[in-house]
């Protein structure tokens, strides 16, 4: 299924789509048409050969009127010339036009939310309590973002020129634009947590500072060096900077969060953990230190980091975190988690009398294949809430009793997605309602999934290039192959791409799914576009745009779109 529809192109937009295929036209049509047939008459006796020779007139006449109607372009060019139509000029603020596929609208890139907007996140300029569908945030109109995070009290951003603005009714509870706080630090990436923002910066510095603009004014500030010798100024904001125990030559390269922690990844391929929140201290395990509480936390600041020196003989190059676990990801394709299983989101056996699991252990996904004919390998991560999922490439090797002349798919590599944890609004995406998942189960229309690379000529399986994971809903964008022939400085005008597949799945009770419906999907499923106009009939698929040259004011600027899911609300953005 996802073979043939994956190789049919489309035209872009800022939010690429294209058509959906019909699939159930023909299986709501049969029906009708045996109907009809059904009740035919049948032909009587006093069938004679006049009626035979009207018939093959009539049926003569048609085929020669189709024919024409064809070869001449249509019921239009049969009845009078082709007439060059002018398009108007589309206004990409307005709703409706938002959507257009036209490659001009390439050249404003922005900003699309949806969902709860009860904190005036999604939308601050509108009264409405939820957004149903994407709804463009003007104050990015023409801007592409570093990182952008949202969650259903506070968004953050960081701009181009890496500074952070902050918007929602946990930054102010009575200016709701987006406002610029944090800035001459050269900010690249960003986490949210309950009560503080974690931001990381391009030498590898790591700032928190509260997430209200009252505790940013009123907190202790910060004494900064200045370039005049032995005068130290004071910070304008209140932050700290988190201080991991780093080598020489090492610096923090990546950051990810939940709502009371962080996890620091640096160049060598090392972990450490801080406490994130103003409110509570972790206590489920999140930190990765075993033993690790308030009551039993070392002398010094409560967001003090830690290493987590299970992961210390590893080189981990993914990190990834939920509301209250943590995952790692080694260079080899081991996978490890600690933290809170509550829902079984660490992949093993809830248990009752102790919930959570302080030490870092492996996650195995050899248990999930046939030992003597799979050897799995573990390529990507993802979390959000009390949910895991993570990618696997699983290649066929030859069984102990098996010879290779009789395997036919020896050495290919089958590309699955599994989920783990709470599923009880369709989170997992394996098309079931479950309260809790603690062996990881197969995402069905995420695994074994294929297309004709032109390239190799030869079948690929289609993996996934990006997930994001909020609190009750999932989005996935795959890594299918958006071209025939490209080069890296084409722009899309100049090349056959098209979009991602981006799928969508779990909880939507505030409109996060974008399906402009409030019921929740359990399996993985597309968004539709608005029509391209009123008098449009037809779906549309949304798309995620590749990395394309595209218009920022009168530069020619490298993007590319990211989805973001948060606590229920969604995100797709332009970014560098």
């Amino acid at each position: 299924m996802f073979t043939t529809q994956l190789r049919r192109p489309a035209t872009h937009s800022v939010l690429a789509f294209r058509p959906l295929r019909n699939s159930t036209a023909q299986s709501l049509n049969a029906p009708w048409s045996r109907s009809a047939s059904s009740k035919s008459r049948k032909a009587g006796p006093s069938s004679h050969w006049i009626r035979n020779s009207l018939g093959f007139a009539v049926t003569g006449t048609a085929v020669f009127l189709g024919y024409s109607y064809v070869a001449d372009g249509g019921k239009e060019a049969w009845f009078s010339r082709p007439q060059v139509i002018k398009k108007e000029p589309v206004d990409v603020n307005d709703l409706e036009a938002q959507f257009v596929q036209e490659k001009r609208s390439l050249k404003s890139p922005g900003v699309y939310t949806w969902g709860s907007n009860v904190y005036r996140v999604v939308d601050p300029g509108s009264k409405d309590t939820d957004i149903k569908t994407p709804r463009r945030f003007k104050y990015f109109n023409g801007q592409v973002l570093r990182d952008l995070k949202i969650e259903e009290k506070s968004g953050a951003a960081i701009t181009e020129n890496g500074d952070l603005v902050q918007w929602g009714q946990a930054f102010s509870e009575s200016d709701f634009k987006p406002t610029v706080t944090l800035t001459g630090r050269n900010l690249t990436s960003l986490v949210l947590s309950e009560s503080r923002i974690i931001a990381l910066s391009s030498d590898g510095t790591v700032y928190s500072l509260p997430t209200s603009k009252d505790g940013q004014n009123t907190g202790p500030k910060t004494t900064e060096s200045s370039w005049v010798p032995f005068w130290p100024n004071q910070s304008n904001l209140s932050y700290r900077v988190l201080n991991p125990s780093l080598k020489l030559g090492e610096k923090v390269t990546a950051i990810s969060g939940g709502q009371e922690h962080v996890l620091l990844l640096t160049s060598s391929g090392r972990v450490f953990s801080a406490a994130s929140s103003t409110e509570n201290y972790p206590s489920l395990g999140q930190l990765g230190v075993e033993g690790l509480t308030w009551f039993t936390r070392p002398k010094g600041p409560a967001d003090k980091c830690h290493e987590v020196t299970v992961l210390k003989g590893s080189k981990i190059v993914q990190i990834a975190c939920g509301d209250y676990h943590s995952l790692a990801l080694s260079k080899d394709g081991r996978m490890f988690g600690f933290g809170d299983n509550s829902f079984g989101q660490l992949g093993v056996d809830f248990e009752a009398e102790r919930s959570f699991k302080d030490a870092p252990f492996e996650i195995k996904a050899q248990k999930l294949y046939s030992r003597n004919r799979y050897l799995p390998k573990v390529t990507s991560i993802a979390a959000g809430g009390a949910n895991t999922f993570f990618s696997v490439d699983a290649k066929r090797i030859l069984g102990y009793e098996e010879e290779a002349a009789d395997v036919h798919d020896l050495g290919n590599v089958t590309a699955d997605t599994w989920a783990c944890g709470r599923g009880i609004w369709g989170t997992l995406g394996n098309g079931r309602w479950v309260h809790l998942q603690d062996s990881p189960t197969k995402v069905k229309a995420l695994s074994g999934v294929s297309e004709y690379d032109e390239k190799t000529k030869q079948m690929t399986p289609i993996r996934i290039r990006s997930m994001s994971v909020g609190t009750t809903h999932v989005a996935a964008i795959l890594d299918n192959k958006t071209n025939v022939t490209k080069t890296i400085k084409d722009t899309l005008d100049q090349t056959k791409d098209w979009g991602y597949d981006v799928l969508w799945w779990g909880g939507n009770e505030h409109f996060q799914l974008g399906t402009g419906k409030r019921s929740n999907q359990s399996k993985p499923t597309y968004i539709n576009a608005p029509p391209e106009n009123k008098k449009s009939q037809g779906e549309a698929r949304l798309q995620i745009m590749p990395r394309h040259k595209g218009k920022v004011g009168k530069r020619n600027v490298s993007m590319e779109q990211r989805v973001e899911c948060g606590r229920h609300v969604s995100a797709i953005y332009s970014a560098v």
